[in-house]
């Protein structure tokens, strides 16, 4: 890999991973070379001095950022406030294909061993399978952190738009959390079973069920709207919150969002928000959730060397919801 990949010095914050697990999401304009992957488990075999949370022989994870400016550039409002995941700046880093504030790139989990900053290393509780971890530390924690910001819980009634790697743990997570009613939403039929098993307490489906909209308007105080195509029915969906209730937008469309009119949310005060993975601070706390609550994703484990097909499958909409690559040479 020396021969190949340019890595700068070893720094004393930095952490060495031994990859046995991993899954991969979606990432946009590729530098070359890359090595493409996040969402990582392994053990540490490697940890800088300056890192004190976890030590070497520690079950640990990465998700989908591997670094923040951490006010190195300047004061950062959110780096000191704990939304790193929020930082912008020069410094913020996403686990592969990106360039560290030191010039040196990041390379994903697609390999025996992956480098990090020890700040956005997670210690995996023990009592959480590993093979579970995994997709939680970027499509969990996705729909974990807009669920706790805007106060998922008893007294909420949460809609889940898509119901697929995100949606299913939307499900999971407002169910763990306390909502009073979850609801899940898709296009058709054929996935109300499955939701209902994910422990949801209804589940609409949009193109199956004539006069949906008006048949639940007002029904919802909070929707989590993992769905990402530019041709979603948005003003229907902003029907079905109740007064000053909110959607928030996770799933990213590569076109623009349908059009909405300012009276979708003047009568009622609603109002549209966005959010984009989670913190470190979040991590930890999802998975303590987790493990608090049991949360069982749905996940199949796939060996890396597999990985080809398993992006055609996903592709494909065959995977029932996640899927966790295996790399047999650390098992």
């Amino acid at each position: 890999m020396g021969s190949y990949l340019s890595l700068v010095p070893w720094k004393s914050h930095d952490h060495w991973i031994g990859i046995y697990l991993l899954t991969h999401c979606c990432q946009g304009p590729t530098m070359y070379p890359c090595v493409v992957g996040h969402e990582i488990v392994g053990i540490a075999v490697r940890v800088g001095s300056e890192v004190k949370h976890v030590k070497v022989g520690d079950r640990v994870g990465v998700g989908a950022q591997s670094d923040s400016c951490r006010n190195r550039t300047g004061k950062c409002n959110d780096c000191s406030s704990g939304r790193e995941n929020l930082c912008w700046r020069e410094g913020r880093t996403d686990t592969y294909n990106g360039v560290y504030l030191n010039g040196g790139k990041s390379y994903g989990g697609h390999a025996d061993y992956n480098r990090a900053p020890g700040y956005f290393v997670i210690k995996i509780p023990d009592q959480l399978n590993p093979a579970h971890a995994a997709p939680m530390l970027c499509g969990g924690v996705t729909t974990y952190t807009p669920l706790k910001a805007n106060g998922c819980g008893p007294g909420k009634r949460v809609g889940v738009i898509g119901v697929g790697g995100l949606g299913h743990f939307a499900i999971l997570w407002a169910k763990a959390l306390g909502a009073d009613r979850v609801v899940g939403v898709s296009r058709r039929e054929s996935k109300r079973a499955d939701v209902l098993k994910l422990g949801a307490d209804d589940y609409i489906a949009t193109e199956d069920e004539k006069d949906w909209a008006q048949t639940h308007a007002a029904s919802l105080d909070l929707i989590i709207c993992t769905v990402s195509s530019p041709d979603m029915p948005l003003r229907d969906y902003m029907g079905l919150l109740d007064s000053y209730g909110r959607l928030v937008q996770v799933g990213a469309p590569e076109d623009a969002l349908p059009v909405l009119q300012a009276f979708d949310f003047i009568p009622k005060g609603k109002s549209l928000s966005g959010s984009v993975i989670g913190s470190p601070k979040d991590i930890e706390e999802m998975l303590q959730l987790a493990v608090e609550k049991n949360v069982q994703p749905w996940v199949v484990e796939r060996p890396l060397s597999d990985a080809n097909q398993a992006f055609i499958d996903m592709d494909n909409g065959l995977a029932r919801y996640r899927y966790t690559l295996v790399n047999e040479k650390h098992i």
